[in-house]
């Protein structure tokens, strides 16, 4: 069993596993190489060889208990027939959707949509012997954000011109939610040892429209992958004392905090579930002294506790490699 698995299914708190969201991608120059040569994104995450080579990069590289697979949470978006491209320095732009067209869609043209992410899975398990693989998707909420605004929230967003149809929403929604379990089951088919999904948006939702779109989609998603066998780590980034509500309602296997959440008082209201990340990424591109003391706060808080450490975001693309490098390195040393 990995340790990253142990942590999750043993609550072993012995040694802290490490990984990093976005540990695969844009602050390592191999990772800027190959995407000067893929100006297609999309493209790029749909290419099994170059999605082995990019996740294993940082495998290469630092002593990692995990590898995320090198995707993205808008292949489900592509899957269900909306376009979508990435432009430079504005994010992801999708396409005009249409919901009938998306209501409709089966799941076998899916599938044959976004196979290459599955064959990129089974390339990239051949060569990981005691790494944990992760594989991942978007919640129904984060993904239907994009889907409805086709753009990043963060440039222009109106919550209640998106949930003015509140009943269309739900179709919708209930339809993406479905087609997340289906991709996420079939990473783990593929060879993927844990998922993690990604609610990057959940802060958006206000406090009577949580529990709607946010906890119970993605405790029916959670209950269904359970019974796969596979950890399933969950991220609602941006709900606050609203954590609390989630690891009881949801019962994910691992919950993944982020930077605004305090690691003393999510200790006590986790319900005994093993706790991934909350450092903010933007403590690396400081100074060691503050990097280290930033550490050791997560490493002494958990010290008796089932802790991945990870970041409360992903790595910021102007991150140095050799500040992943040290961090890897400090941790094993105070805890292995």
């Amino acid at each position: 069993m990995s340790k990253l698995s142990d942590c999750i299914i043993n609550k072993k708190v012995s040694s802290k596993p490490i990984w990093f969201m976005r540990q695969a991608g844009r602050y390592l120059p191999e990772f800027r190489k190959i995407r000067s040569e893929n100006k297609d994104f999309i493209k790029l995450c749909l290419n099994p060889d170059l999605v082995k080579e990019i996740t294993l990069q940082p495998i290469n590289r630092f002593k990692l208990d995990a590898a995320i697979i090198f995707s993205d949470i808008l292949i489900i978006p592509y899957g269900l027939n909306q376009k979508v491209e990435f432009k430079k320095g504005h994010g992801p732009i999708l396409g005009e959707i249409d919901i009938e067209k998306i209501i409709n869609c089966k799941e076998s043209d899916f599938v044959e949509r976004v196979y290459p992410v599955y064959k990129g899975i089974k390339k990239t398990k051949e060569k990981l012997k005691n790494t944990n693989l992760i594989g991942f998707a978007g919640a129904p909420w984060t993904l239907l954000v994009y889907m409805i605004n086709r753009e990043s929230p963060k440039k222009n967003f109106n919550i209640e011109n998106l949930l003015e149809d509140e009943k269309k929403i739900e179709k919708l929604m209930n339809k993406i939610e479905s087609f997340i379990y289906l991709h996420l089951k079939n990473q783990i088919e593929a060879g993927a040892d844990t998922v993690q999904i990604f609610d990057s948006w959940a802060g958006l939702l206000p406090a009577n429209k949580i529990k709607k779109f946010c906890f119970e989609p993605t405790k029916r998603i959670v209950a269904r992958l359970k019974k796969l066998g596979k950890p399933i780590i969950c991220f609602p980034r941006g709900i606050n004392k609203k954590y609390e509500e989630f690891c009881k309602v949801v019962k994910p296997d691992c919950i993944s905090i982020d930077y605004d959440v305090e690691p003393s008082w999510i200790l006590e209201k986790a319900s005994g579930i093993p706790i991934q990340g909350g450092l903010d990424p933007k403590i690396l591109l400081g100074s060691t002294e503050d990097l280290k003391k930033n550490i050791m706060k997560y490493i002494s808080i958990f010290s008796n506790y089932p802790y991945i450490f990870n970041l409360g975001h992903g790595v910021l693309p102007e991150t140095k490699p050799e500040t992943i490098d040290f961090i890897v390195k400090f941790i094993r040393e105070k805890n292995d």
